[in-house]
């Protein structure tokens, strides 16, 4: 009786991975002139507003897909089609390996790549290295200026490790901004207190499950209820999440039933709703490596930002003008400890986890990137997070799926503070201010972002000289700098700024010559914040005093 069950699971098994999963990538789009004269037929006006607002022109990426080319698919013997990316002009297809390749014959069609990759023509074997799940849900879930002070209760210290609530204080919560939560599922989002000052203020625009194609984003896993609770979550003296009055489009993409590859697509199907309707901060607490048909599995060869679809997509979000914001994953303690698809894109913020003390988690996933490039990109709380359930109980929880969020609603925060800012120039703010700007590593990434610091230097930071002759130095010093300029230089001064933004010190410049020495002898060791300036520009940077 048990060889006739595993022979029938044997045949199960076999017969449903028969099924291959594909993308099919079209050669070409139609009516191109049209949408670009009338943008509105495919982005909103906020979205618009967006890209004239960082410069970013319309290019074919957005243009819809050819619907015909997506018909004559659909109607391909076999053929199911599971979701569409205009980005990347494709779609996620399910078939046989001979109904797929059979697509070929269309005109249309430019190439097609299997998420089985031995399936693909002149495909390469890599070793495939095993992974626990990343910050998954299925595992988890198989399983006039007014200053603004918040009673944080439990949850302060989560805002406080990133001096986020100097940003409140100020006022910026992150009013005017938009995230969108990619996710499993939001039950109780609707109904119970932490979410009430959300609902009451309309601050939930809307979402989508993508996952079912369904208008009822309030239902799946409580994974997502969980993450937009430490962002715009709200019981006083119990939960403050870091952006109260930011507004929140929640999309379902992750299917906690399965692992496979079109979570991936669905996402970037998410991505371009995002984008479309003027979202300005995707978070994203999900992370693929492994799937349920191993052959699927990505390698750690293709974290390189540029091979899994879902990187991809992520890095065109970050074209369109917006931050992406994602989980490094919780794979640090496992033979396989890196980051996964999407953290390994180059522009995507991951976030690593640390505990209350600022130490890092030993589940948090590590870089480098396959490439080598700097992994995790920052840190913050993500061990005991102060959080909410479906329910409305005040909890704890850990992982990255949490630490993402935190730094995705400051960050929104921060934008609101500096809206004529590109994402580029939040993003860099954000990498300069962490506590390990001047030497990453593959575990802290940059470090821990001081929002205060990056709210000041972003108020700070007029036009930066374009003479490289301006210079501060010795760096690391024990008590002089010498500032040296060119001879153009007129006038000038040196303000020096604790990392919080005191200004602790300022001094003209002496123009007798093409150089001065200040005096640090005041100074006790640490890092401060230099801002040489003069004749409506500035130069900025760190020194270090010994």
């Amino acid at each position: 009786m048990k060889k006739l069950c595993l022979f029938f699971f044997l045949f199960l098994t076999t017969l449903a991975f028969s099924q291959e999963d594909a993308w099919v990538y079209f050669n070409a789009k139609a009516n191109s002139q049209l949408y670009y004269e009338s943008p509105l037929l495919m982005l909103s006006q906020r979205a618009l507003d967006r890209r004239t607002n960082q410069n970013i022109a319309l290019d074919l990426k957005d243009i819809p897909m050819n619907q015909a080319y997506i018909g004559q698919v659909k109607l391909a013997s076999g053929i199911t089609v599971m979701a569409k990316s205009k980005w990347l002009n494709a779609i996620h297809v399910r078939g046989t390996q001979t109904e797929i390749n059979g697509l070929k014959g269309f005109v249309f069609v430019d190439k097609i790549d299997f998420a089985n990759k031995s399936l693909n023509q002149g495909a390469k074997t890599f070793e495939t290295v095993k992974a626990a799940k990343m910050s998954s849900v299925k595992e988890q879930s198989k399983t006039k200026r007014i200053k603004t002070d918040f009673t944080y209760g439990t949850s302060g210290n989560q805002i406080q490790m990133l001096n986020g609530q100097i940003l409140h204080q100020q006022n910026y919560t992150g009013s005017g901004k938009i995230i969108a939560i990619m996710d499993a599922g939001y039950p109780g989002v609707n109904t119970t207190s932490t979410f009430q000052r959300l609902k009451d203020n309309n601050q939930i625009l809307g979402g989508y499950d993508f996952v079912l194609r369904s208008e009822n984003f309030y239902t799946g896993n409580s994974h997502g209820t969980s993450v937009l609770s430490t962002m715009g979550g709200y019981k006083e003296n119990a939960l403050v999440g870091t952006a109260p009055d930011a507004s929140y489009y929640l999309f379902i993409t992750e299917d906690t039933t399965s692992e496979n590859p079109i979570e991936e697509s669905l996402w970037v199907e998410a991505a371009e709703k995002a984008d479309s309707l003027g979202v300005d901060v995707i978070n994203t607490s999900l992370g693929y490596f492994e799937f349920d048909n191993s052959t699927y599995n990505h390698t750690y060869s293709e974290m390189n930002g540029a091979t899994a679809f879902m990187s991809r997509g992520a890095e065109i979000a970050f074209s369109r003008g917006m931050i992406v914001v994602t989980a490094a994953g919780n794979e640090g303690g496992t033979r396989n400890p890196y980051i996964a698809v999407p953290a390994d894109a180059v522009s995507v913020l991951a976030v690593g986890a640390v505990n209350a003390t600022e130490v890092r988690a030993s589940f948090s996933s590590i870089g480098p990137s396959f490439d080598g490039r700097i992994k995790p990109d920052v840190m913050a709380q993500g061990v005991s997070t102060v959080l909410s359930d479906e329910f409305g109980n005040i909890i704890t929880s850990n992982g990255t799926s949490f630490s993402s969020p935190i730094m995705a609603g400051m960050i929104a925060s921060l934008w609101q503070a500096f809206p004529n800012k590109t994402n580029k120039e939040i993003r860099q703010l954000i990498l300069q201010s962490s506590d390990r700007f001047t030497n990453p590593t593959n575990q802290y990434g940059f470090g821990i972002p001081d929002f205060s610091l990056a709210l000041n230097n972003g108020a700070l930071s007029v036009n930066q000289f374009s003479n490289t002759n301006f210079a501060l130095y010795p760096n690391p010093t024990t008590d002089f700098v010498t500032v040296s300029f060119p001879e153009s230089f007129n006038k000038g001064k040196v303000i020096i700024y604790t990392f919080s933004g005191q200004k602790i010190l300022e001094r003209d410049l002496d123009l007798s010559a093409n150089s001065d020495s200040i005096s640090l002898h005041s100074l006790s060791n640490g890092v401060y914040i230099y801002k040489i300036e003069s004749d409506g520009f500035s130069k900025m940077g760190k020194i270090i005093k010994q």
